[in-house]
């Protein structure tokens, strides 16, 4: 297989990397850069600027406001994207939900749901985990009983990622409880956040941030228009829409980013008298996880060609191998940027505005023991690393 990229791809590349470095603002890259949170009003202006483009929805088909562009196209996008460092679009709604609505979705959800996806008119979050199913997700207990022409949801939802911000969540809910199997009784719900008797609250996280939350419906009263799809049908359109969220969760570009971050910082902090990048143990450590890095980027090139050739309704599912590596280089990268940054990992400065102490250590310092921590999530959300090699082993090994 010949994973070099073509004259045309090289040129693509080249005009993406140009559009990001003359229209991303620079106060939201500086926040990427520093590990530090971008605001909602950061997300909407950035794809705004994305859609005013024709770039908001990169993977979608033409017919539905995305780029037509081929697998190789929107991989390079991507990993230039991550690499700049750009925001992603917000894969609640790009990645998620717009792919089920449009695949599954009847005519006037597309009509309505779609464009404003691509222009953040509307903020979506993800409604799949609870507090008695995350990894099992298929456990969930979220009830929702038809009555007329309306749906009366009643459960929780939990770890809800940026909810505080949306307008709209997408569900899981189980409406045939006697279901044979309990993955045939569950359908994919959209509801509207506004809705009498949905009520959030703020989960906070060890390093005092509000990134996540929980959401109770009480006697929530939801369209049956906002059904997706078939009824009980849910768990395949689940499926599908995880198949796609493995896939990115693999973030080559923003470890690459990493990687590149590390040698730059490495060769300007000492370890004694000499910088910490002539360090033998350290420069040992770089160059496993460079040449890990590399493995998983010929791997993901290899599912990109793959693609091809594949239905864009039936996710590979060696998207499951991605989920995991990336998952753990990710965890590596931030574990060397931790040897970098020494003892000035150990002081905790809350991400606050308005703050007037000066900050211990150097300013690029502050973030770098906070996202190690945030990082060890990564190999549980989008279905836990224990998950994916179950399915390895059944879809792929045949086991």
């Amino acid at each position: 297989m010949d994973l070099r990229f073509t004259e045309k791809e090289i040129a693509f590349r080249d005009e993406v990397r140009a559009f990001f470095r003359e229209n991303l603002p620079e106060s939201i890259r500086t926040k990427l850069t520093l590990g530090k949170h971008f605001s909602r009003d950061d997300m909407v202006t950035w794809m705004r600027i994305l859609n005013a483009k024709g770039w908001a929805a990169p993977h979608w088909p033409e017919e539905h406001g995305g780029t037509g562009w081929d697998p190789v196209q929107q991989y390079i996008f991507r990993e230039e994207l991550l690499a700049a460092p750009a925001p992603e679009p917000l894969s609640f709604g790009v990645s998620m939900v717009g792919p089920v609505i449009y695949t599954f979705g009847n005519q006037k959800q597309k009509d309505y749901f779609l464009p404003r996806i691509r222009n953040m008119d509307d903020w979506w979050c993800q409604g799949f985990s609870e507090p008695g199913a995350g990894s099992d997700l298929a456990s969930l207990k979220t009830r929702a009983v038809r009555e007329g022409d309306h749906y009366i949801v009643n459960g929780q939802k939990t770890w809800t990622t940026l909810g505080q911000h949306a307008d709209w969540i997408f569900c899981l809910v189980r409406t045939n409880p006697d279901a044979p199997k309990k993955q045939m009784g569950i359908s994919f719900l959209l509801i509207d956040m506004k809705s009498p008797g949905v009520t959030l609250r703020p989960i906070q996280t060890l390093d005092g941030g509000h990134e996540v939350n929980e959401i109770f419906f009480d006697d929530v009263k939801v369209p049956a228009e906002n059904l997706v799809g078939e009824e009980n049908k849910g768990w395949d359109y689940a499926k599908f829409l995880l198949g796609n969220e493995r896939t990115g969760i693999a973030r080559i570009g923003i470890s690459k980013e990493r990687v590149r971050r590390i040698r730059r910082l490495a060769s300007a902090e000492k370890a004694g008298e000499r910088p910490l990048i002539e360090n033998p143990r350290f420069r040992e450590k770089l160059a496993a996880l460079e040449v890990e890095l590399k493995a998983l980027e010929m791997t993901q090139l290899r599912v990109v060609a793959e693609a091809r050739n594949r239905p864009s309704d039936k996710p590979d599912p060696a998207s499951s191998i991605l989920k995991i590596k990336g998952s753990q280089i990710q965890q590596a990268t931030t574990e060397l940027l931790l040897d970098v940054v020494g003892p000035y990992a150990l002081p905790f400065t809350p991400e606050e505005e308005g703050r007037n102490e000066p900050p211990i250590g150097p300013e690029w310092a502050q973030m770098i023991a906070p996202n190690y921590f945030n990082t060890r999530k990564v190999s549980i959300y989008g279905g836990s690393n224990e998950i994916q090699k179950n399915i390895i082993a059944k879809a792929i090994l045949g086991l």
